[in-house]
């Protein structure tokens, strides 16, 4: 159990990291050789906006040992944002944006599903 808390924190600390990454580098979420627009400026900040506050919130529930009450339904909506990243992803192929988030979708909605039962 406490190893896959531990993934799930490491997870939900990666994708709060990508996030700021995605600011301070906004061509890692484009396809080689796009450019950056001021529209893929606007969506890294909007989506570190999202993903910064709820991967920090998801790794202290982590962190803090909540209950099981708390912890399935958090990582429940950390996994449904990271599959929703996942499409976003394929949509736009970005293959590590598409895998990434789609794996961290399977680990924290798997985590979820087992946690609630």
């Amino acid at each position: 159990m406490e190893a896959l808390l531990a993934a799930n924190l490491v997870a939900a600390l990666v994708s709060a990291g990508s996030s700021i990454a995605g600011v301070l580098r906004p061509a890692l979420a484009l396809p080689a050789g796009e450019p950056v627009t001021t529209g893929t400026d606007l969506y890294a900040r909007a989506y570190a906006a999202r993903a910064v506050p709820l991967g920090l919130a998801t790794a202290l529930l982590l962190l803090t040992g909540a209950s099981h009450a708390v912890a399935w339904p958090m990582l429940a909506v950390a996994g449904l944002a990271q599959a929703g990243d996942s499409a976003i992803g394929a949509r736009y192929r970005n293959r590590g944006m598409t895998l990434g988030a789609g794996a961290f979708a399977v680990l924290h909605l798997a985590s979820a599903y087992w946690i609630a039962r």
